[in-house]
């Protein structure tokens, strides 16, 4: 048996961010990260668009809006002292007709309130100089966004944690938790694992972790597949070009991102996934689509937004219908510039009244703490979550900075078995 102090659940980044800041504050304490999968990062962590966010959409005084904007700074601060490429590249977010300008003032009002730094609204012609090809009466253009590869950023987490003295235990998945002796026992592939105190960082999975330990967090995870294509004629795009969103969904409209290596991509979608890790469109899994169909908040989630939801489905199973929404933003672009389909699965937390949560949601129970919720900019504001999350298990959790706590052994050292 192995026995840690701390077992954070789940290698996405923020588990390994978490992890991470865990292993720099309380050194003497043994933590580890249970990952289910052979490696770090291979769901939501690393199949995103991987856009390093300015701080815009989120509503003043949400934690999405407090924690991104540092977090984007922090981030960037870590890439460079660990030669990880990124690129400012910029982002337009337009207004394809006149109808839409007042809701792109309000995102500027929104933004600027949020401290992104240097927007700028643009007309026509500038709007043309910073995209040639993109279409627009207006544009607020955010040149402090940017791109990375976070299954890159995952994997230096990792590292740096692994080298603070923390552990990763990869293959070990969480099938069920319970409590004896003070401490809590979770049944994994890899055997039986304890800690005196578990992070739930388990993304997709974390709501599902929660009630395992007898806790109901109050909202469920349904799945939303997002698809997306490559585009072959990448010198249509320069950076990042997003049309103004709907305030009343979580979810940003199909757009076109430049990735790292150079490639663009276009969309995604958003369409009710039947498994938590449907990728494909015949992905199914007959428990996980009952869990959400048994879901109360999913009917009500459903009979508010069904005109969106079949809006949605509509353009994934027409490639046409699909094309005419990015050339909203883009005519230039054709059926034959669409290549190389993919997919992601956002976890997308909703209450029982059917609200679409707009904000993370983290909380804390006696011996947990527990990250049920945190989608885009979750990834931008990895660090500052893992500083919050570590300050929230530090109060819980009785840690000190030399190591000794409630849940340390006696002689203050690291306990393994």
């Amino acid at each position: 048996m192995a026995r840690f102090d701390i077992a954070v659940i789940g290698g996405g980044i923020i588990g390994l961010a978490t992890a991470l800041r865990l292993t720099e504050a309380y050194p003497r304490h043994a933590v580890a990260v249970l990952e289910k999968e052979p490696a770090v990062a291979m769901h939501q962590s690393g199949r995103n668009s991987g856009v390093i966010h300015a701080g815009i959409y989120y509503a003043p005084g949400s934690q999405k809006a407090n924690f991104c904007s540092t977090g984007g700074r922090l981030l960037r601060r870590f890439c460079d002292e660990r030669g990880i490429e990124y690129e400012m590249c910029g982002k337009l977010i337009t207004a394809v007709s006149e109808e839409e300008e007042p809701r792109l003032a309000d995102l500027y009002e929104r933004g600027t309130a949020n401290g992104a730094e240097g927007l700028e609204m643009l007309g026509p012609e500038r709007l043309r100089e910073v995209e040639p090809h993109a279409a627009g009466t207006r544009a607020i253009f955010s040149p402090n966004t940017g791109i990375v590869d976070y299954g890159r950023v995952s994997r230096a987490y990792a590292e740096e944690m692994r080298r603070n003295g923390g552990e990763l235990l990869t293959g070990a998945g969480v099938n069920g938790i319970t409590r004896r002796d003070g401490r809590l026992y979770m049944e994994t592939p890899r055997g039986e694992i304890s800690a005196r105190r578990v992070i739930n960082c388990a993304g997709l999975y974390a709501d599902r972790v929660a009630r395992m330990m007898g806790e109901d967090p109050g909202i469920r995870v349904v799945p939303f597949r997002g698809e997306y294509f490559s585009i072959r004629r990448r010198e249509l795009v320069r950076g990042l070009i997003y049309p103004v969103p709907d305030p009343n969904l979580p979810f940003l409209g199909a757009h076109f991102t430049k990735r790292i290596d150079g490639s663009v991509e276009a969309g995604p979608n958003a369409v009710l996934a039947f498994a938590r890790e449907g990728y494909g469109k015949a992905s199914f899994d007959l428990g996980e689509a009952l869990e959400t169909l048994a879901y109360p908040g999913f009917w009500r989630m459903s009979a508010a937004h069904w005109r969106t939801g079949l809006s949605e489905q509509y353009r994934s199973l027409s490639k046409g219908a699909f094309l005419r929404s990015l050339q909203a933003l883009l005519p230039e672009v054709r059926m034959d510039d669409l290549a190389e389909p993919g997919a992601g699965v956002r976890a997308q937390a909703v209450d029982r009244r059917g609200r679409l949560l707009q904000d993370f949601a983290i909380s804390e129970t006696e011996d947990a703490i527990h990250v049920i919720s945190a989608p885009s900019p979750g990834a931008t504001s990895s660090l500052t979550i893992s500083r919050h999350v570590v300050e929230m298990a530090a109060r819980a959790f009785g840690l000190t900075e030399r190591g000794r706590s409630a849940i340390s052994m006696p002689n203050g050292g690291l306990e393994r078995t």
